[in-house]
């Protein structure tokens, strides 16, 4: 039986090599569509007026705050999601035991981030 960790790398493999082989079959379409989308970037935030060393500063911030939003969204959205998930359902509901239980798993959710960000600073 395939666990899910097995899956997700087949279905990654499998994206990359389609990919690699539609870029063997249309090397030419291929490479103009990326030169048409790296000049519409250029043209859109006008680096194309930027010395090189400027792009590569702009490109680098921009890189660097694109990644941090991602590494954020990925960490902290889907606890984001539940915990109002949770609160909705109380408003809906309005029994105590589903916001007795949402406390406790955002509190047992909370030390554990806590420790884990302790651990990974030590």
């Amino acid at each position: 039986m395939l666990d899910s960790t097995s899956i997700s790398t087949l279905i990654l493999l499998s994206a990359a090599s389609l990919l690699l082989l539609i870029v063997m079959l249309h090397p030419s379409s291929l490479l103009r569509w990326l030169q048409r989308k790296r000049y519409q970037y250029e043209v859109t935030y006008s680096l194309y007026m930027l010395t090189p060393t400027e792009k590569f500063i702009f490109n680098s911030i921009l890189f660097l705050l694109l990644s941090l939003l991602i590494i954020a969204a990925s960490l902290y959205l889907p606890e984001h999601v539940l915990i109002i998930t949770k609160r909705i359902l109380y408003y809906f509901s309005g029994d105590e035991q589903t916001l007795s239980k949402a406390v406790a798993s955002a509190g047992a959710s909370a030390k554990r981030r806590a420790a884990e960000v302790f651990a990974s600073s030590s």
